[in-house]
């Protein structure tokens, strides 16, 4: 199983940026679909997860209402949408897999990971 994690970077407070994750390898389905991310000297935290029809979705409280996760099924790609990025989201983001169709937000509801791509939000 692979995830490939891509479209990080740096960008201004205010600033937006889309990742995306490509999921390969993992036919056991449904499976729910999770974004985390660590900041330096802090512990990974949950930020997103998306139960398998997409129907719904579960978010940190502190990234509520400026990012948005989405899934394209048939391209077994998951989304993340960052918008009014702050300093404080600056972290490696991972995506993983849920271990069923049900879109947990601890880290033990996750079989695999991602390798993670870095958003830096900085002037």
């Amino acid at each position: 199983v692979q995830l490939q994690a891509s479209g990080g970077g740096l960008v201004q407070p205010g600033g937006s940026l889309r990742l995306s994750c490509v999921v390969s390898g993992y036919t056991s389905t449904p499976y729910a679909l999770g974004w985390f991310r660590q900041a330096p000297g802090k512990e990974r935290e949950f930020v997103g997860g998306i139960a398998w029809t997409g129907g719904f979705t579960k978010y940190a409280d502190s990234v509520k209402g400026r990012f948005t996760i989405n899934r394209d099924t048939a391209k077994n790609t998951l989304y993340l949408q960052m918008d009014s990025l702050k300093p404080e989201d600056t972290a490696v983001y991972y995506c993983a897999v849920g271990r069923s169709s049900y879109a947990g937000s601890n880290s033990v509801d996750y079989r695999y990971w991602g390798q993670g791509t870095q958003v830096t939000v900085s002037s």
